[in-house]
């Protein structure tokens, strides 16, 4: 039997399973978690369908066929269409041929409305038909047959481009539109061992072409990305969202309508950060910027449910050096072909804290990045506790950086006795919350990471302790005004440390 995997046929023995399909396509199974997608009668929906994109040189058309007996003359004839040029343009009307077909032409003349389709035939000759497309309401004798003025079909969408169509261009291919709801016979699944038929469509990931045009945009769906998985949070009729870095700053770039496969981010008002792909044609709006588009697996997009995450392939592939050692770093961009620049420490030990440009499409486009190297044991590796702090870790990565980067400066603040302060370099006390939350009690162990929460007045203040500790937290403060969030893991690290000293801190995921 043959299937299809990520959009390359593939020839199965008869009872083979998802994961063979996968094993002759030569696809890694997906992330854990995340959904794979099943299609199958596709081709059965598209015999029957009465709606068409029409690729042209311009871009796309869409038309909508008729209910009339002419619709039955366009189905005998979409295997011509391919390569069909324009013959003729005016400002009523462009035409494109020649195709063989049987209508039976008139020489009468109709009156025909703006966006209408119709068969007509060159010197009055069935097999010399063309398809006119009406640009404005007008009269003329196309040699048409009498049903319905010769009119098929209407468009419906890129009527735009109707306008710019002229000599010289054609019509590359007819697409046949199988609406999603249409489709029966689908589903999401992560059960490797499911049975295959023949026909079936698979779709392990989407694959994502970012803008140059937006940057900034662009990292930040990189680092949403950066476990190669989308995570769904929201669906709607029109889009699939993501909350993963919802309330992270992040400037508009790029206006453009939201077409289907498009991916935008909020800038601004409720939901900012958040992250769309659309399912369905919508007009831009200033809040949205674009950043990406999808070019493969928007069935898998469309088969996602809250929860479900998505194996993604992003275009261009990130270039963060931060957390690498500097031999790594370096060896990454050679193999980009990206010159590379070193301030810092130069040891054996070295590794990268900081990379300028930040952002994939800025190092890309100099061709150049400069690293800041210090030596390892100033980079300390720590471990958060997403399931008994989330809300605190929200503030946390917020003001360390972590939450687009994997490394993030803290800078000291005060060290006394057994503990060590940081003071953030984000100040976000005034937009983020930090209510009491896993609050210590006993004891406090050392090498803990507290956060001072709204119990006390110097909320959001950070520390760790060097030692054990009964009576305070690690920001100083009564367990009660104490929320941990997680762990040093080399705590040795922190020792020798000073005040106005700046830790880099790594955190290591699992």
């Amino acid at each position: 039997m043959k299937v299809f995997v990520d959009g390359a046929e593939i020839s199965l023995n008869d009872g083979a399973i998802l994961k063979d399909a996968l094993d002759v396509g030569g696809v890694a199974p997906p992330p854990e978690g995340a959904i794979i997608g099943i299609v199958k009668g596709r081709e059965e929906e598209a015999k029957e369908t009465n709606s068409y994109w029409l690729n042209t040189t311009k871009g796309k058309l869409r038309i909508e066929l008729l209910d009339t007996g002419i619709q039955e003359a366009w189905h005998k004839a979409v295997d011509q269409i391919s390569g069909l040029k324009v013959r003729w343009s005016d400002g009523a009307a462009v035409a494109f041929g020649p195709l063989s077909t049987r209508i039976a032409p008139t020489r009468r003349e109709h009156e025909y409305d703006r966006w209408e389709v119709v068969f007509g035939a060159s010197g009055f000759e069935a097999d010399k038909a063309q398809i006119v497309f009406a640009r404005k309401r007008h009269s003329a004798a196309y040699g048409a047959p009498a049903e319905n003025r010769g009119v098929f079909a209407s468009v419906v969408g890129g009527k735009d481009l109707l306008y710019r169509l002229d000599m010289g261009d054609e019509i590359l291919d007819a697409e046949p539109i199988v609406e999603w709801a249409a489709l029966s016979d689908k589903m999401a699944t992560q059960d490797l061992s499911l049975p295959l038929a023949d026909g079936m469509e698979i779709y392990t990931r989407i694959e994502v072409d970012l803008i140059e045009a937006a940057p900034e945009g662009s990292e930040f769906f990189l680092a949403a990305t950066r476990d190669r998985v989308f995570a769904v949070d929201g669906i709607s009729s029109s889009y699939a969202s993501s909350d993963i870095l919802m309330g992270e700053r992040i400037e508009f770039e790029n206006r453009e309508p939201r077409a289907e496969g498009v991916v935008t981010i909020r800038t601004q008002g409720r939901g900012l950060g958040r992250i769309f792909i659309y399912k369905a044609d919508r007009t831009s709006i200033p809040s949205h910027s674009v950043v990406g588009k999808v070019t493969s697996g928007m069935d898998l997009v469309k088969l996602a449910e809250p929860g479900t995450k998505l194996a993604t392939k992003v275009k261009p592939e990130r270039i963060m050096l931060m957390g690498l050692s500097l031999n790594e770093a370096e060896k990454i961009a050679e193999e980009r072909g990206i010159g590379f620049e070193v301030e810092g420490y130069t040891g054996d030990d070295a590794v990268v804290v900081e990379q300028r440009p930040v952002t994939t499409m800025q190092i890309i486009k100099v061709g150049q990045v400069v690293v800041t190297t210090i030596p390892a044991d100033r980079m300390v590796a720590i471990e958060l506790y997403d399931d008994l702090a989330p809300k605190s870790l929200d503030y946390f990565r917020h003001v360390v950086g972590l939450k687009e980067k994997p490394v993030g400066p803290l800078p000291v603040y005060f060290v006394y006795e057994n503990t060590v302060l940081f003071k953030p370099v984000i100040a976000a006390t005034s937009y983020k919350e930090i209510l009491p939350e896993n609050k210590p009690t006993g004891v406090v162990k050392a090498g803990e990471i507290g956060v001072t929460n709204q119990a006390a007045k110097n909320a959001g203040l950070i520390g760790v302790k060097l030692e054990d500790d009964s009576k305070y937290g690690p920001s100083g403060e009564k367990f009660l005004a104490t929320n941990i969030v997680g762990r040093i893991l080399d705590l040795e690290k922190l020792r020798d440390v000073e005040e106005e000293e700046t830790v880099y801190v790594l955190e290591v995921r699992k």
